[in-house]
């Protein structure tokens, strides 16, 4: 196995696992990565991102059913080509259909994140569907998650840049949508959703942060402990000396005492 190979194995079993042991994992792979030589596969999985939990779970339905993934990348191709075309007959059909989809694949990746030993929240749930919404509407965002290593939920706005719902309604044959004195609500809902979604990437980001800075200190306690041990046995050892060349001395003493008391004696007479 070349060693590219190895890497991309190490990446998507990173990917597999559930995000709560995701910094460690990969802080340990790119460890051994270096301690191996590696340094330049090092790095690349030293700075991968964990995913969020709505990423990993639409991640899992990639890996659990690869034939089913491609079929939604199909229809997100079928999608965007009939939004192009503004085909009426078959945005239809296909937004009937995608809105049909996207439910099953939702509540299958709840299934298999709790299969997984990690349930989801409805919240969570909620954010799956805007992933495979954006996934069809966008085809940077349907490569990343068809390499099962979407990190995060995308941008609010990725799901279909559709030319006007005028013109799409004169295309499908129906009465326009919403008109212009609702715009500023939708803009509003469109704001809070980018607000929400910000404020929740910084929280993931400031845990991701702290849970690396816990790793490192692990790593230090472990590290401090190693070294206690071994001073603790060097000075054991140096104490059994100690008390050993005491006991020396004293028995030198002794002999030294005895030797000397009979040339004294006669000495003296």
């Amino acid at each position: 196995m070349e060693a590219s190979d190895e890497v991309e194995q190490v990446i998507d079993a990173l990917y597999v696992s559930a995000p709560a042991g995701f910094t460690a994992a990969r802080d340990a792979a790119a460890a051994r990565l270096k301690a191996a030589g590696d340094k330049a596969a090092a790095k690349r999985v030293a700075g991968l991102r964990r995913p969020t939990l709505a990423a990993w779970a639409s991640n899992t339905l990639v890996r659990a059913d690869p034939e089913e993934a491609e079929q939604f990348l199909q229809l997100g191709q079928a999608l965007r080509e009939a939004h192009r075309a503004l085909d009426g007959e078959q945005l239809r059909s296909l937004s009937h259909e995608q809105h049909v989809v996207i439910g099953a694949l939702a509540r299958e990746a709840v299934r298999l994140a709790e299969e997984a030993g990690t349930p989801v929240s409805e919240a969570v749930e909620r954010e799956v569907e805007q992933i495979l919404h954006a996934v069809l509407g966008d085809p940077g965002v349907a490569e990343d998650w068809a390499s099962g290593r979407l990190t995060k939920a995308p941008a609010v706005g990725t799901a279909f840049p559709v030319a006007s719902p005028d013109a799409v309604a004169r295309a499908a044959g129906t009465r326009p949508g919403p008109g212009p004195e609702r715009a500023p609500a939708r803009a509003r809902e469109a704001e809070r959703q980018a607000e929400a979604r910000r404020e929740e990437e910084r929280r993931e980001e400031e845990l991701r942060s702290a849970e690396e800075a816990r790793q490192r200190a692990l790593e230090r306690v472990a590290e401090a402990d190693t070294e206690v041990e071994r001073l603790e046995r060097d000075a054991a050892r140096a104490r059994a000396a100690r008390d050993q060349a005491h006991a020396d001395l004293a028995e030198a003493e002794k002999r030294r005492r005895a030797a000397r008391h009979p040339r004294h004696r006669t000495d003296r007479r």
